[in-house]
């Protein structure tokens, strides 16, 4: 079997590529350079005079004034009132605005000029190469910043925080339990824990929903699922929420046995002949045809059925409380006579 381990600078190269390759409404695959090298610690919002990972805000407490450390476990010194937020990485704008903080962001990054409740107009930076001097202008309270801008292992927002701004990392997690956690963060440095629970809530009662329905499936069905296409194709094995999400729906990733982000060669799909394929890929036209019209591999099952679906990227790829959404999507792909 031909699987090599994509390491953090490759990635970073990827994404380069990618931005370097990608013509106007294209996006770059962002399941790939928003989890490499992150982590998920703390795994609570942190009261002062705590260790990061052990206290969180007693209830009658402020909590967006009381979270001393970010989810890096990075000190931070939330201000007495937010009224300017500027939201670098999709997954954290999402969050914002389904905490109903839409209105309070001047300014994001380029991936998230999609999303419902934000305004095109808005400013946008780059993640990775943002602009100091301009962010710093425009004096936000606080700016929420995604890992994946430390992938290529310096601090590009260095000389923001070096002009007081407080600056909170939420590295992009790999679990569904570390993205839980990242929106009880969020809500409580955002004073609003209460939303951040029903947001939470919700989640959680779509995941056991679906989950309820795959433990029950005994026949469990095959897939692949595609984040890049040939000829650099890449998917995921275990330590990453989509893993999580294809088990808990009671099937089985062909990639399970294989840690986090892989690089794939077709003859280790070929051997897996996986029943079903899914792809999140949206910087081809058709990602699907172009899966379906491979050289080679119109032998595998998949292929044969027509059992090769999109799935969302924004949803499948973005760690937040979406992911729920492309759940429910791959679900039904995978076993529409139980969803």
């Amino acid at each position: 079997m031909k699987i090599v381990r994509i390491t953090v600078l490759v990635l970073a190269a990827l994404v380069f590529v990618f931005l370097a390759g990608c013509g106007e409404g294209t996006q770059v695959p962002e399941g790939l350079p928003e989890t490499p090298g992150s982590t998920e610690a703390p795994a609570q919002p942190v009261v002062d005079g705590a260790e990061p990972g052990q206290n969180t805000p007693d209830e009658g407490q402020t909590p967006g004034i009381e979270v001393s450390f970010d989810r890096d476990g990075n000190p931070i010194e939330i201000p007495d009132k937010i009224e300017r937020v500027m939201s670098i990485g999709p997954s954290n704008t999402e969050v914002l605005v389904a905490l109903g903080f839409a209105d309070k962001i001047i300014a994001t990054d380029e991936y998230s000029n999609n999303i419902p409740g934000i305004d095109p107009a808005l400013a946008m930076f780059s993640m990775m190469a943002p602009d100091g001097e301009r962010i710093i202008s425009m004096a936000p309270d606080v700016i929420f910043v995604t890992g994946m801008s430390m992938s290529g292992g310096d601090d590009p927002f260095a000389i923001i925080a070096s002009a007081g701004i407080c600056l909170i990392y939420i590295p992009s997690s790999t679990s569904i339990e570390g993205i839980i956690e990242d929106i009880r963060f969020m809500a409580a440095v955002m004073s609003v824990r209460e939303k951040g629970e029903e947001l939470v809530a919700n989640m959680e009662a779509e995941i056991a929903e679906i989950r309820a329905v795959g433990e029950t499936i005994a026949e469990k069905r095959s897939v692949y699922f595609e984040i890049a296409a040939a000829p650099f194709m890449y998917s995921f094995g275990y330590g990453t929420f989509l893993n999580e999400m294809i088990e808990m729906i009671g099937a089985v990733n062909i990639f399970a046995d294989t840690e986090s982000w892989t690089s794939v060669s077709d003859e280790v799909v070929l051997d897996a002949d996986p029943d079903v394929i899914l792809t999140s890929v949206n910087y081809i036209d058709d990602p699907v045809g172009e899966i379906m019209s491979r050289s080679g591999w119109n032998g595998v099952k998949a292929i044969k059925n027509n059992e090769v679906h999109y799935i969302s990227t924004d949803a499948s790829n973005r760690p937040s409380h979406n992911i729920v959404i492309a759940m429910r999507a791959m679900a039904e792909a995978i076993y529409p006579e139980h969803y």
